[in-house]
């Protein structure tokens, strides 16, 4: 399927050709309209999905901007938060298959600021001590969120106190600024939502020696026909930007982040690794089904199909579920039940385990602003549904959405 058919104008949709039955697909409108949209839980939507590499299901509803009456475009931009992790991560794979590194390399090879790190720990007698790590963190920790770095101000003990610290920090300042506070855990031993990968990207502009959003853009963006995914919205672009809201004490829709002067607007110092991009469905759509396709997609590879495989599979120890290895009030995209962690995104162990419809060895990931999506293997299946929304967690969106796009396949 050439690129050009993959972008919104011209989308060619088919149901029957990608195995899904349409009448059954129609539930997924009615769903959110009646469940979300009409209630004004949610000003506007978008769901698109594809299998066996042909777009079965491509659909907008409700509004981008409720406070300018504006309907959500087939060309909507959105902000992507978290749903940028496994961009990176593909990101730090094209380089694994150069040669540039192996998982299990500790990440002080290229940042000398990690040597020596230490752990803050429970002291038996009461309060924290700081002891040196059992071991350097490596690449495979900071990709699956086990190094013993932190994110947010939750983690108050390794911000030191301060705040917006991020501020003024490019991706390597930040980066090397981490070397100098103890570690949440002793790296490999627990799972916690962290700055893993933006110390990833920073790896990226390392290893490659060109800025992270040029990395991107020749690596990943280009190849794949990705025109409208980066890490700000140009003027040109503006009136394609949704609006970004949130709820109030009596659970009303409120706006938090206005298109038309929001931060988004200016390219910025820090290119935020693990949560700083923006995009059409239609771009993320063509990454995802590169991936559903083993790294290849309309005759250009990203990736080979067994790094792929790599990137996927499960790597916390003993195949274990995140459940088993989250710290305690801690957070996931996607929830802990039934889920391994690969390089960057969660891991299914199985419709068992999870609870929802499903197979064994899907992968996902979410965003903050309520987007999420998955790809499934073996049925090669992909699903985006973007939205904005914050936080994540209102709504249940991914697990009802797998309810009523495995009910449609064929």
């Amino acid at each position: 399927m050439p690129c050009d058919a993959w972008q919104p104008a011209q989308m060619n949709v088919d149901a029957a050709a990608a195995g899904l039955d349409a009448d059954r697909l129609e539930w997924i409108g009615e769903h959110l309209r009646q469940r979300y949209i009409e209630p004004g839980k949610i000003a506007g939507a978008q769901v698109a999905i594809v299998r066996g590499g042909t777009v079965g299901y491509f659909e907008s509803f409700g509004q981008q901007d409720r406070e300018r009456s504006v309907p959500v475009a087939d060309d909507a931009i959105w902000r992507l938060y978290s749903m940028t992790k496994p961009v990176t991560g593909v990101a730090m794979m094209t380089l694994y298959e150069r040669g540039h590194f192996q998982l299990d390399d500790p990440v002080e090879r290229w940042i000398p600021e990690w040597r020596n790190m230490t752990v803050r720990e429970a002291d038996p007698n009461g309060g924290s001590r700081i002891v040196p790590a059992h071991r350097p963190p490596t690449i495979r920790d900071i990709l699956t969120h086990t190094s013993g770095i932190g994110y947010g101000e939750e983690n108050g003990d390794l911000v030191l106190g301060e705040r917006n610290w991020l501020s003024g920090h490019d991706l390597q300042s930040m980066a090397k600024r981490f070397g100098e506070w103890p570690l949440r855990f002793q790296p490999g031993s627990h799972w916690l939502y962290s700055h893993g990968m933006d110390v990833a990207a920073a790896l990226v502009e390392i290893m490659s020696g060109v800025p992270y959003d040029e990395y991107l853009r020749t690596a990943i963006f280009e190849p794949l026909g990705m025109t409208d995914t980066d890490f700000w919205v140009p003027e040109s672009k503006v009136s394609r930007f949704a609006a970004c809201y949130g709820r109030n004490a009596r659970k009303e829709l409120v706006l938090v982040d206005d298109p038309a002067s929001s931060t988004y607007l200016r390219k910025p110092k820090l290119l935020n690794g693990g949560g700083g991009l923006v995009g059409t469905t239609a771009d993320y759509v063509r990454f995802v089904a590169m991936l559903a396709g083993g790294g290849a997609l309309d005759g250009v590879r990203v990736l080979g199909r067994k790094t792929v495989e790599l990137m996927t599979c499960n790597h916390l120890p003993g195949d274990g579920e995140m459940a088993d290895f989250a710290l305690p009030m801690g957070y996931g995209e996607v929830g802990f039940a039934g889920a391994g962690f690969g390089l960057t995104v969660a891991v299914s162990k199985g419709p068992q385990a999870t609870g929802v419809a499903g197979s064994p060895g899907e992968f996902m990931w979410g965003g903050a602003a309520s987007t999420t999506f998955w790809v499934d293997p073996a049925e090669e299946l992909a699903v985006v549904f973007m939205t904005q929304l914050l936080p994540s967690g209102t709504f249940n969106f991914r697990g009802q959405l797998k309810s009523l796009v495995y009910a449609a396949l064929q």
